[in-house]
């Protein structure tokens, strides 16, 4: 006679999780009590969202430090989880030069023009950072998300949040019907194909490799500066393609989840992207997630026919002003949503995966042109994170690279300093 199964997998927790799985990484938990092993403590995951074009200076910031006790206009749809975040004050991204361009080093805090000899240089970003330790036994070290709009956004250079190593921009994938094409999507290659696939990227970087090589000793020591970074680059393709051939026969997770429609933009798009997002941490694809979200989408989604610019330099427009506070609402409540999802999404061992979740959510600029003390939303259910708050750090203008280090550390990631950092943050720390 068969014993029963562990009762924190039943038929209501599966179905709870909002996303209707068919298919869980952890399947030993099914597993009879008397037989199954202690089920290993669910992994950290990271996920870093950014906004453009800033908020709404006297509807949005708290103006006080202490408890979340009231919120903001522009926090307000955050109220069912005003215990679950906390906001912060006086960080400024030091290597941030512009205004609407915040997001080039939003995640690197690199000075990004002060390297002499460089007109631009960039450094690896905390979201890549994290992944490769976070995500190193995972399909995906890390996923880099970036919106289909063909505009800037106001997040500058670049098409994500993401850097590699050698300061390059990460592509990153665009939308949620690439993105569910990553996580879910079957493929009916043949063993044979695929190696033979495989085969013609080695023949094609090998030449390349080759044709690289040949430079060596014969260019200035600026173009070798190039070079170096075109080689890291080409390493880090190697490592894809080795990475490419170890899980290519590990078959990806199964979901009910029907796949979505083309054509998803704005609230739509960030709302089924968010949904995704909890998938891809859940089925255990990776651990981390960085994604740049629309912004112009967003605007005209909510029937508003707006240039986000020109909507974020409101000045004393009232017009301008009331769709800016609008627009600054949605934001949040789409952030609450997301926040719904990742509480009501289950772990194996039935606590939910926001228990183990450490999410960022903030933009390059404060208003305008303003570039510092730029807001910082954290939230997470980490017990050693303050929540509920309002910090107020006691020194002005302290690096936002401070916010990455100390979130990386709680992750588990080894880390010293990144960009501009100085140290951590210790008022976020409970």
């Amino acid at each position: 006679m068969n014993k029963p199964v562990n009762s924190s997998i039943t038929r209501r927790n599966f179905l709870a999780s909002g996303s209707a799985l068919l298919a869980l990484p952890w399947l030993e938990s099914m597993i009879p009590l008397a037989a199954a092993p202690a089920l290993p403590k669910p992994p950290t995951r990271m996920i870093f969202c950014g906004v453009g074009y800033g908020f709404t200076e006297k509807t949005f910031y708290p103006t006080q430090a202490g408890a979340l006790d009231e919120l903001t206009e522009g926090l307000s749809p955050l109220e069912r989880h005003k215990k679950d975040f906390s906001i912060l004050k006086n960080l400024t991204n030091h290597g941030a030069t512009d205004p609407h361009g915040g997001s080039t080093s939003y995640l690197t805090c690199a000075n990004v023009t002060g390297t002499p000899g460089k007109r631009f240089h960039n450094s690896i970003s905390c979201d890549l950072l994290a992944g490769k330790q976070l995500g190193k036994n995972q399909r995906y070290e890390s996923l880099a998300l970036a919106s289909k709009e063909e505009n800037a956004g106001g997040h500058g250079k670049g098409m994500s949040l993401a850097w590699n190593e050698a300061g390059k921009p990460v592509a990153g994938t665009r939308g949620p019907v690439e993105l569910y094409a990553r996580l879910f999507g079957q493929s009916d290659e043949s063993p044979e194909e695929r190696e033979a696939r495989l085969n013609k990227k080695r023949s094609i970087l090998d030449v390349v490799l080759s044709d690289a090589k040949s430079l060596n000793g014969k260019v200035s020591s600026l173009d070798r500066d190039k070079l170096d970074e075109y080689f890291q680059s080409i390493r880090e393709v190697e490592l894809g393609l080795v990475k490419d051939a170890q899980w290519a026969e590990k078959p990806k997770p199964k979901t009910d989840r029907k796949a979505p429609e083309e054509g998803i933009e704005g609230e739509a798009e960030i709302l089924l992207t968010y949904e995704l997002i909890a998938l891809a941490l859940q089925t255990q694809q990776t651990s981390v997630v960085s994604y740049r979200q629309p912004v112009a989408s967003v605007i005209k989604s909510m029937g508003m026919n707006y240039d986000p610019h020109a909507l974020s330099h409101y000045g004393g427009s009232p017009t301008r002003t009331d769709a800016n506070r609008l627009r600054d609402k949605k934001c949040t409540e789409m952030l609450a949503k997301f926040i719904d999802v990742l509480k009501r999404t289950r772990e194996a061992d039935g606590s939910s995966l926001f228990d183990h979740t450490i999410l960022s959510w903030g933009t390059n600029l404060r208003h305008g042109h303003m570039i510092k003390d730029v807001p910082a939303i954290v939230a997470g259910g980490l017990p050693s994170l303050k929540m509920g708050h309002s910090i107020v750090l006691p020194e002005e203008d302290t690096p936002l690279g401070n916010l990455w280090v100390t979130l990386l550390r709680q992750a588990g990631v080894e880390v010293d300093s990144l960009g501009s950092s100085t140290g951590i943050v210790p008022e976020l720390l409970s």
